[in-house]
């Protein structure tokens, strides 16, 4: 299994971060699946061009992400994607300032609202299960009054799905972990947010069964409505000053 669309593209002075986000983007995009094996570590530092300790190094960070599982016999397995494990992919790449935080939502929104329209004229009927089970898991959550982040990622990993269009939802993967980490960093997600979220969930489902496109486009728009707001007034120096 190759990581890389060209074998050898990685140097030698690639850091252990640099690797972890090749495997991440490889997970993302989906050339490596849950329950895939790992090449083995002889073949990952052919493709990284780098020696077995960093190899090793980077296979331990993902283990501690919850992505890998290695067994000395088996190898090393990839578990899953965890909501944690993907946040700074895209910060690791660009340095977000204010205007381009509030670009990424409107990124976001725009993503999203479509393939909320398209999950409403293509869904199938295991689309509708899937979007059914990942309610009921985040109504769960909510209704024990704990926090449904992961519960609520999963919600709208699975509209993307829907939506048929794989290239929004690999692109989702990337975009809304980083907008969580500085939601969950300045509090701004209460748990009054998570039970309003749970009642606009509830009517986006509602349109995308009954297929409805422009009032699941629309419920999906309003959704977002106070993601929108908020990025419009952040500045990284209250994120930062929030964190001393």
């Amino acid at each position: 299994m190759d990581l890389l669309e060209k074998p050898g593209l990685i140097k030698a002075d690639n850091t252990v971060d640099s690797i972890i986000r090749h495997i991440r983007n490889s997970i993302v995009i989906g050339r490596i699946k849950p329950g895939d094996r790992l090449p083995s570590e002889r073949q990952l530092c052919e493709q990284f061009g780098v020696g077995r300790t960093t190899i090793r190094a980077a296979i331990k960070k993902l283990e501690v992400f919850g992505i890998l599982k290695t067994n000395p016999q088996s190898g090393s397995v990839v578990l899953g994607i965890d909501l944690a494990a993907m946040e700074g992919l895209l910060t690791n790449v660009i340095r977000l300032e204010n205007n381009e935080f509030s670009q990424l939502v409107e990124t976001r929104v725009l993503m999203e609202t479509y393939a909320c329209r398209q999950a409403a004229l293509r869904r199938k009927t295991s689309d509708i299960d899937e979007l059914e089970q990942a309610l009921d898991r985040y109504r769960g959550v909510v209704e024990n009054n704990k926090t449904g982040v992961h519960e609520d990622f999963s919600f709208h990993l699975k509209i993307a799905e829907a939506s048929q269009n794989q290239v929004i939802r690999s692109l989702l993967l990337i975009i809304i972990p980083d907008i969580i980490k500085i939601y969950r960093e300045l509090n701004v997600c209460g748990a009054g947010r998570f039970r309003k979220s749970l009642d606009e969930h509830v009517v986006i489902l509602e349109c995308i069964v009954r297929q409805r496109a422009e009032d699941a486009e629309a419920a999906m728009r309003m959704h977002l409505k106070d993601v929108m707001e908020f990025s419009r007034n952040y500045s990284p120096e209250l994120n930062q000053n929030n964190q001393i």
